[in-house]
C-alpha cells in the first residue's frame, strides 16, 4: 500500500508518521505539500498532527481549504481512504469529510499524556483487528480534542458502529473520570458512514517505536494493514 502523509504550515508530526510508516512497517511514502494538486497515486492519504495556520480562526479550518484538500476530498468521496491524526482530524471534521466537531478541552487547557482506549468499531480497518479485550495506551495532545456532535448524529455514529475509540481507564471502564477532555461518550476517534476517512485525537505514531516502550500504536497501523491487504 502507498501511502501519502500531507504537511501544512504548522504541522509538526508529518515527519513522525512518515517514519512509522516506512521504518516501523515497512510502507512506501509520499510527502505531499498542502499547495499540490497531485496525491502521486496514494492509496491512502494521511493528515498528520501539528499547529495547521497556527490553529488561528478553528483548529483545521484554514487548512480545510488549502489546495490539495480539494483533491482528498475527492479521493474521500471515490472510496479513497484517509486518516487524520489531531489536528489531521479537526481538518476532516472541518472538511466535512467526518460528523462532529472538535472543541476546546473542558479544562480549557493543553493536555499532553498517555491514555487508555477502547476499539469500538468492529467493522472499521483501523480497529476491527484490535483485540476488544484490551485497552491500548496512546498519547494525546491537544488543547481542542472535545468531540462534540448533536443527539442526532450521536445516535447515527453509533447505530452504523462509526465511533472507532472510546477514552477509558486500565480495565476498559468508560467512565467520567478517564475522559481527558469532556468529549460526548468519551469518544476518541470516529469514521464515515463508507468506512474510508478515519479521525482520532490520540497520536498512535507516538507509540509505534520500540524505543519509545511502547507499541500500542502500531496495532492500529497493523490493522489496518491487515483490513486492507
Amino acid at each position: 500500500m502507498k501511502f501519502g502523509v500531507v504537511t501544512f504550515p504548522g504541522s509538526n508530526c508529518d515527519q513522525d508518521m512518515v517514519y512509522t510508516l516506512e521504518s516501523m512497517l515497512g510502507q512506501k511514502v509520499e510527502k505531499l505539500w498542502h499547495k499540490e494538486h497531485d496525491l502521486k497515486g496514494v492509496d491512502f492519504v494521511v493528515l498528520p498532527g501539528g499547529f495547521s495556520y497556527g490553529d488561528y480562526l478553528r483548529s483545521g479550518a484554514i487548512a480545510s481549504f488549502s489546495p490539495i484538500m480539494k483533491e482528498i476530498i475527492e479521493h474521500a468521496n471515490n472510496g479513497g481512504y484517509v486518516l487524520g491524526v489531531c489536528n489531521g482530524y479537526q481538518i476532516l471534521t472541518e472538511s466535512h469529510l467526518l460528523d462532529g466537531a472538535l472543541l476546546h478541552n473542558n479544562s480549557q487547557k493543553f493536555i499532553c499524556k498517555n491514555v487508555q482506549l477502547k476499539p469500538i468499531s468492529k467493522t472499521a480497518a483501523i480497529s476491527s483487528k484490535l483485540n476488544f479485550d484490551k485497552t491500548y495506551t496512546i498519547p494525546i495532545a491537544h488543547g481542542e480534542g472535545r468531540f462534540y456532535a448533536p443527539d442526532d448524529t450521536i445516535k447515527t455514529l453509533e447505530d452504523n458502529d462509526q465511533i472507532l475509540f472510546k477514552y477509558c481507564d486500565e480495565e476498559g471502564n468508560v467512565t467520567e473520570e478517564a475522559n481527558p477532555n469532556g468529549a460526548v461518550k468519551n469518544i476518541a476517534g470516529t469514521t464515515n458512514k463508507n468506512k474510508n476517512v478515519f479521525g482520532m485525537m490520540p497520536h498512535p505514531e507516538r507509540a509505534s517505536d520500540p524505543n519509545l516502550g511502547n507499541l500500542d500504536g502500531k496495532a492500529l497501523f497493523q490493522s489496518i494493514l491487515d483490513s486492507l491487504s
